[in-house]
């Protein structure tokens, strides 16, 4: 796939088309044997169905995965028919898709309605939380390591660091999206030994929010642009 090539999914038309063919392809010659040892392994059959389409859109049962998401999660239809994924690299292997009108705050009250929470802060997210990307205007997607814990190779990095190395650091709002996602799939957390430093978003003071998992909670915290440890890292974002 060229990059950001737009990914548009199939109308119902073309499905019923697909299906029409399909049918044609079933010989008429089939002993009773043979058809009844496919309806008995139908998983065998979708196997196959699937491995012959997979080449021609790779990235549609994901799609498909996050509009339920966004339907299950936050009551709302999304279609991402048009949506650009980027250039997937090696090891970025987690697809993140930032719906339109998903700003940080309301995320965070998400978490805070799914599980217990803990931010810094009385003010509201939205207004002293500038990111790098947005979704206020357009869905857009990304690729991270799909990991647990942060990464380890930003390990010791500031944000600064992270600057002047031309890393693009995970946004407040994708790290938000990436633990109700993860919470979703497998009743977990993320960032349980360590602390994802969201490098690609700014408080309006400078600092730079970071979000962990500690005592039974979610925190959303901050440090300084110029701050580093062991156990503060940032998370790589291909965009």
């Amino acid at each position: 796939m060229k990059k950001n090539q737009t990914v548009r999914m199939m109308t119902p038309g073309q499905m019923k088309d697909i299906i029409s063919a399909m049918a044609q392809g079933v010989p008429t010659s089939m002993t009773f044997e043979a058809a009844e040892s496919w309806v008995g392994n139908k998983g065998r059959l979708t196997a196959q169905i699937r491995k012959i389409f997979s080449a021609t859109n790779p990235y549609a049962e994901l799609l498909v995965d996050w509009q339920t998401f966004y339907n299950d999660i936050f009551g709302i239809g999304t279609d991402f028919s048009s949506l650009v994924i980027p250039e997937k690299r090696a090891d970025f292997n987690r697809l993140l898709i930032i719906a339109q009108g998903m700003p940080p705050q309301r995320l965070y009250d998400k978490c805070h309605e799914l599980f217990p929470c803990w931010k810094w802060t009385d003010n509201d997210l939205n207004k002293i939380v500038k990111s790098d990307r947005s979704a206020k205007d357009n869905t857009y997607a990304i690729w991270i390591r799909d990991r647990v814990e942060a990464d380890e190779e930003l390990k010791n990095l500031s944000a600064d660091d992270l600057k002047q190395r031309s890393i693009t650091g995970i946004t407040l709002e994708e790290r938000l999206v990436y633990e109700l996602k993860f919470f979703k799939e497998t009743g977990k957390h993320l960032d349980i030994a360590n602390w994802t430093l969201c490098s690609g978003s700014r408080f309006g003071d400078g600092y730079v929010p970071d979000v962990h998992w500690s005592d039974g909670k979610m925190y959303v915290y901050w440090y300084h642009a110029g701050s580093s440890s062991g156990s503060l890292r940032s998370r790589q974002a291909v965009s």
